[in-house]
């Protein structure tokens, strides 16, 4: 049998990857092609190691996505050219649109009521129309710095829920998986307190607004208020560690460098064995608990499907609030006004209005397709909402038909959690990142995250605090870790 001469075996290799090359370029550029009539039996005939079935399957499937992106461009183009045309109409009144936001400039003429209902229309439809595909290639336009200060290390296992005290000490409680919520010292990562009450998950940890009393939530079916008495530790120096910029292409790692449950920071600290209150008449695990403003009355979010309102004082159950189709994810209360957010698998989250003692109104959300994971207030009448759709929404109170904003990521969303001041969104995500945004959609960072810092497994929670020095955000993971971070936003960001 004859047998090729390595020359020809070599110039045949070289001749096949040029046509393997050519291939991928005329795949990549099929619709020009398609345009220009090459036939489609063309490329189909290219050599290919491929089974001809596989091949057929693939070529369908990226002509399907050909196709998708097509009629997602000739959709923009067609609103885009719509804008102008309004555009042109509301000018004439004094009124102008730029993109998708209002022209900022003061207006010559008085609009009449009819021309800022249609403005307000274009608005929002064109938000909601295009969020598709702006929302997902928005870039970090900040030089935003997040320094990873301190880590708290001593529960024994996952970490559902983080939270930092409005009283002095300000000090950062956290719940655990353990079956404790422990109490640290922000500065030194002492841990000053342990809480051993719960016989179940302890999944949430919320601080009273004016005294020292912690209210958890857990999978014993029960919330606890007990008081706790602290003293805060001599900080000593901290070490010098560089700051860094958040970026997207910090280094992935692995979950070899968990902290080391041996080494448990809580076992000196002292043990808080017994609540001052036990909130019980749910029939499920109770999943999040918050404080009414003024802290005479606690809200619980049960997988029972229910809500339930209690006085503090007396343990008496005031309402249930029912009405979720599946089991509650989270609660949050409004920190000014008696409000409540309730979130829940059904993919809806309510707003119950209690600040009227003869009505009870309630309003329904309806806007994500997975489970609502939170949902928390944010200054002024905005609630901010996440979803294992992988999706993040501001809505206003007063408009509750569409979103006011959309953030589109790339994993499912935790327990987010918002900075009033700064109007920063903190999203923790399953895939063990935490990104920034702002109000509007905007990603301003994305928290480092290497083999030696940041979290290792899913990131369950966030919280802010805007009067520590230091430490302005802390983040807590299954990898039974809490960290804190210093963010530092350029003031310029925040003009808005």
């Amino acid at each position: 049998m004859p047998t090729e001469s390595g020359s020809c075996s070599t110039a045949r290799q070289a001749k096949q990857k040029r046509k393997s090359h050519s291939l991928s370029i005329r795949r990549t550029n099929s619709s020009e092609q398609e345009r220009t009539g090459l036939p489609r039996d063309m490329l189909e005939g290219q050599d290919s190691k491929l089974p001809s079935s596989v091949r057929s399957t693939l070529l369908e499937l990226f002509g399907q996505i050909e196709r998708e992106f097509e009629n997602l461009y000739i959709e923009n183009l067609e609103l885009r050219r719509e804008i102008e045309t309004l555009n042109d109409r509301l000018a004439a009144e004094g009124q102008a649109i730029d993109g998708a936001e209002l022209s900022k400039g003061q207006l010559k003429t008085k609009a009449s009521h009819s021309t800022s209902q249609l403005s307000q229309k274009l608005k929002t439809t064109y938000k909601a129309s295009t969020s598709k595909i702006v929302s997902s290639f928005k870039t970090t336009t900040s030089r935003a710095v997040c320094q990873l200060v301190k880590e708290y290390i001593g529960h024994r296992d996952g970490i559902w829920d983080v939270s930092v005290a409005r009283t002095q000490p300000v000090v950062l409680g956290t719940a655990s998986a353990d079956h404790t919520a422990l109490l640290w010292s922000i500065e030194t990562g002492r841990s000053l307190a342990k809480y051993t009450g719960h016989v179940g998950s302890v999944n949430s940890i919320k601080f009273h607004p004016s005294e020292q009393l912690a209210l958890t939530a857990s999978g014993d079916q029960t919330a606890h208020v007990w008081r706790y008495a602290v003293q805060l530790p001599t900080p000593q120096p901290a070490a010098d560690t560089s700051q860094q910029l958040c970026g997207e292409d910090e280094v992935e790692c692995s979950d070899k460098d968990e902290p080391d449950a041996d080494a448990d920071a809580s076992s000196d600290c002292p043990t808080i064995r017994a609540p001052l209150t036990s909130l019980k008449s749910h029939q499920g695990v109770v999943i999040a608990a918050d404080w009414l403003v003024g802290g005479k009355q606690a809200v619980t979010a049960s997988w029972d499907r229910t809500a339930n309102l209690y006085d503090v004082e007396t343990s008496e159950l005031v309402h249930s609030l029912t009405g979720h189709d599946q089991e509650l994810t989270h609660c949050c209360t409004h920190p000014t006004q008696r409000l409540v957010v309730t979130s829940s698998r059904d993919t809806t989250f309510r707003l119950w209005d209690f600040r009227d003692p003869s009505i009870h109104s309630v309003n329904v959300f309806q806007g994500h397709t997975d489970t609502v994971t939170s949902a928390v207030f944010t200054v002024g009448d905005n609630v901010v909402s996440g979803s294992d759709d992988r999706t993040v929404k501001v809505w206003d109170l007063k408009n509750m038909r569409s979103p006011i904003a959309t953030i589109r990521t790339d994993s499912a969303i935790n327990r987010i959690n918002v900075c009033v001041g700064q109007k920063i969104i903190a999203l923790p995500h399953d895939n063990r990142q935490v990104r920034l945004f702002d109000m509007s959609g905007v990603r301003l960072a994305r928290l480092p995250r290497s083999s030696r810092q940041g979290h290792r497994r899913m990131v369950c929670g966030s919280a802010w605090s805007e009067d520590h020095p230091v430490c302005n955000l802390f983040t807590c993971g299954f990898d039974r870790q809490a960290i804190g971070w210093n963010i530092n936003i350029p003031a310029l960001l925040q003009e808005k």
